[in-house]
């Protein structure tokens, strides 16, 4: 568990610094050289670092320990950070889309090399951000890691976009094409439609879990087998799960024989307790509660 959280803060940490670091260049280069898409790829940067120290915040805040206000635990607290990196990715949208449309009705200017090449770096560590974080976040379980990396592959679909819509700004301007000089332009509504539907996705994801939908039926049913194969296990009579941040918790209503003694109906919960688990490192807590069950 502790290395897993040292991993986490270190990708989080990570890309708290890279954003910096690209949100200054693309800002910079974007005002100098008069490129839309990569000033409003550079303001879609801003909002990650805004993003990413929800995070961030959110991971240390969901991995305190349960207490007697808290008595399942902080795990939601990532989920609120997940919201909120949507709630930032929706209004960069808005904010990409409004200056990109403006453009349109402006003479198209001069397309620059240093915007193309700094379009391009920015892709691809963006991309090996997005690799690198996603892999950890997957492993731990990090709801709101996993917000963060992908946040990091809309980036790398808006410098994408941006890298066309500066190469397509070249290729006008050096064959005489008017239309195509509006490239940079045209690319950052893309840029905006990409972002836009990722936020919507992330929302959704984040609002589920936050009014606790039960978690996918293949994993129930691999609790069910679970449970069934105890075998003093007569009948499930009801059996549910969610997520709660980093981790699940599930709980059942188990029929076993009526005549077994409150020691032994405790041994059994302990055992399908100790079952799912085992065989599940992402469940933190299981919940039994015992019924009769008496042969007709």
């Amino acid at each position: 568990m502790y290395d897993n959280n040292k991993s986490s803060f270190w990708a989080i940490w990570l890309s708290l610094i890279s954003n910096i670091i690209l949100t200054a260049m693309k800002i910079v280069i974007g005002l100098l050289f008069h490129s839309e898409v990569l000033l409003a790829d550079g303001v879609h940067n801003a909002g990650d670092i805004i993003a990413t120290i929800a995070a961030l915040s959110a991971m240390q805040i969901s991995k305190l320990p349960a207490d007697e206000d808290h008595p399942y635990g902080h795990g939601k607290a990532e989920v609120l950070g997940s919201g909120f990196v949507a709630f930032i990715l929706a209004l960069a949208a808005i904010y990409i889309a409004y200056h990109s449309t403006a453009a349109f009705f402006h003479e198209p200017l001069k397309p620059s090399l240093i915007a193309f090449i700094a379009a391009a770096l920015s892709m691809v560590w963006k991309y090996v951000l997005y690799a690198y974080t996603m892999r950890i976040g997957s492993r731990t379980n990090s709801k709101g890691l996993i917000a963060t990396a992908k946040d990091h592959l809309a980036d790398v679909y808006a410098s994408l976009a941006a890298v066309i819509g500066i190469g397509l700004a070249f290729v006008g301007k050096t064959y005489n094409i008017h239309w195509l000089s509006y490239g940079d332009a045209a690319a950052g509504i893309i840029v905006s439609l990409l972002v836009l539907r990722l936020a919507v996705e992330m929302g959704k994801e984040a609002f589920d879990v936050l009014m606790e939908k039960t978690v996918d039926q293949q994993k129930l049913l691999q609790y069910t087998q679970l449970i069934q194969s105890v075998p003093q296990v007569k009948r499930i009579d009801r059996i549910r799960a969610r997520e709660h941040g980093h981790y699940i918790l599930v709980d059942a209503r188990v029929a076993i024989p009526g005549e077994l003694t409150v020691q032994q109906g405790h041994d059994i919960s302990r055992a399908i307790k100790k079952s799912i688990m085992e065989q599940h490192g992402d469940v933190d807590e299981v919940l039994i509660h015992l019924n009769p069950w008496y042969k007709e």
